[in-house]
């Protein structure tokens, strides 16, 4: 807000009546805050600090210990720099005692050497403080006002980081008070740099109140959090002391930041938010980005070096008949509850819901740790939580699938997509009816024929033969019609014993022959034929994965 020492030397009032620095030069940038013409020897006591004092000296002493001692007590409450003009008490040099004090002080020394009206100097020097704290009212302003806009408009935090860099010019981090990464936005620079071993580093960087800016470090941080519950840190990083411009610019957006988070109560916690951007790069059809693994590492998830596997969760039953609404609310649950179990489980992973069907996880275990214990553990802990977790989630069971394993190396970030579609596909795949005996995590070889047509779902040729197989079944959707598909899938549910799907139908079996009998006449097949009741066992798998919502 305030010029420098060097900044005022170049008024042209000032370059008009001889102005030579000869002492103290390493104090050129402090920061004039106002300017105080002074003839006494004794005027510290009456200044407050930033002032350029203007003086004749006429009034000053002549022993040189005298003459220290009036520097030191300048720098000693803050003078910005001091002023004389060689003109009625010294006209060519200044004492030796003046000039080596102000040296050892960094007190920047300037002479006159042309007589000149102070009040002119000090007129010059207040404008220009005046226009300076003119401009920062403006420039505050308009961060009020940009931070305003969006926060009504809802952005994202990614928004209001794109948004702080580009104000700062410096890059921008947004971490939790676990110092782990959330968001950030590198300005231009390298993220590898920004966030080499940021967990560590940000640990170190311990600060008083609410802002303040770590030297070391080169961090100007503010806390993030309303309503007494702090939840991050807004870290902007500068090498160079920041500007009071910058500082409003941190904690304006740390108000936005706080807004944010309470009006997004009903939707994904912002670490979830992280983690799906994150789960959908490396499902996306292009090459993960290059800083991926960089920025997973700094949200506490190191990927490199590790075991990386894909993980699958969803409700079962699907809640199709459910508004969309309460869908995302039990998948959003889920993931909690997923995230949970992982840390419970003391495995790093992303955890986040990128589809309206389930919630994905990359799993990342060291290098030699045995992965089936892990995903035991890691299935243990979420039927547990999700067993008690409140809300729309509680009750329902959980279908828990796993991909591949992609072993430790160069190339694993690249292939984890492989594994988390994988465990996806193996989620969806699985029977809609629980199964007490049925897996704590499925895997590709416990789907088997579901898993293939699940993979072939949208192949027309599938299509044409489950209506080939069911079509007069299907064609009618009438109670008769949908009591028949019943009585198959049940008889093919009991490898074609009419006796067990009876009583497993709770019919007698007169009843139940004749509803066989009408199933073979309206299919056209003879149900005794094992090759016919394979075909129709078929049938139904790839209508049931073909179904919406499956």
């Amino acid at each position: 807000m305030y010029p420098s020492v060097s900044e005022v030397l170049a008024l042209p009032v000032v370059r008009a009546a001889g102005a030579k620095v000869v002492a103290g030069s390493a104090g050129l940038e402090r920061r004039v805050r106002w300017v105080h013409v002074a003839e006494v020897a004794d005027i510290a006591e009456l200044l407050r600090g930033g002032e350029l004092v203007l003086t004749t000296g006429i009034a000053l002493p002549d022993d040189p210990d005298a003459l220290t001692g009036y520097i030191d007590a300048l720098a000693r409450v803050g003078a910005a720099g001091l002023v004389v003009e060689l003109v009625r008490r010294w006209h060519d040099d200044l004492p030796t005692a003046l000039t080596a004090a102000a040296d050892r002080h960094g007190l920047p020394l300037i002479t006159f050497s042309k007589e000149t009206r102070y009040v002119t100097v000090s007129e010059a020097v207040i404008s220009m403080i005046m226009d300076a704290q003119v401009a920062e009212l403006r420039a505050a302003q308009q961060v009020h006002e940009t931070f305003t806009a969006l926060t009504v408009s809802g952005a994202e935090p990614a928004v209001i980081l794109r948004e702080v860099a580009r104000m700062s010019g410096r890059p921008v981090v947004l971490e939790t008070l676990a110092h782990h990464v959330l968001a950030y936005d590198s300005a231009g620079e390298s993220p590898a740099e920004l966030l080499a071993d940021w967990e560590h580093r940000s640990r170190a960087a311990i600060l008083p109140g609410r802002t303040a800016y770590h030297r070391g470090v080169g961090w100007l941080a503010t806390t993030v959090g309303a309503r007494g519950d702090d939840w991050g840190r807004l870290i902007i990083v500068t090498p160079e002391e920041p500007t009071r411009s910058q500082v409003v610019v941190a904690e304006r957006a740390a108000d936005a930041l706080a807004l944010n988070r309470l009006v997004a109560r009903d939707r994904d916690s912002l670490e979830r938010q992280t983690h799906r951007s994150l789960l959908a790069a490396l499902l996306g059809p292009g090459p993960a980005p290059a800083d991926l693994a960089a920025s997973s590492a700094a949200l506490g998830v190191p990927l490199q070096g590790h075991q990386l596997i894909g993980m699958a969760a969803r409700p079962h039953p699907v809640p199709s008949d459910r508004p969309a609404l309460g869908t995302q609310e039990v998948l959003r649950d889920l993931a909690e509850v997923t995230a949970l179990a992982a840390r419970r489980s003391l495995i790093p992973a992303l955890v986040g819901v990128v589809d309206d069907v389930s919630v994905r996880a990359l799993l990342a275990l060291p290098a030699r740790a045995d992965v089936a214990s892990g995903l035991r553990r890691v299935a243990k802990e979420v039927h547990a939580a999700a067993a008690t977790a409140p809300g729309p989630l509680r009750g329902l069971p959980v279908v828990l699938a796993a991909g591949s394993v992609i072993p430790a190396g160069p190339d694993a970030v690249p292939a984890a997509g492989r594994s988390l579609r994988e465990a996806a596909h193996v989620a969806r795949a699985v029977p809609s009816s629980p199964d007490d005996a049925e897996p704590a995590v499925h895997r590709l070889a416990d789907v088997r024929l579901r898993g293939l047509l699940h993979l072939l779902r949208g192949d027309e040729r599938l299509t044409a033969y489950v209506e080939r197989e069911l079509g007069p079944l299907l064609s009618s959707r009438t109670p008769q019609s949908e009591r028949l598909l019943e009585v198959l899938r049940g008889f093919c549910e009991h490898g074609g014993n009419k006796s067990a799907a009876a009583a497993a139908a709770h019919t007698s079996r007169t009843a139940y022959y004749q509803q066989i009998a009408r199933l073979e006449q309206v299919l056209g097949v003879r149900l005794d034929d094992p090759e016919s009741v394979l075909s129709l066992h078929v049938a139904l798998l790839a209508s049931e994965a073909q179904r919406p919502g499956h």
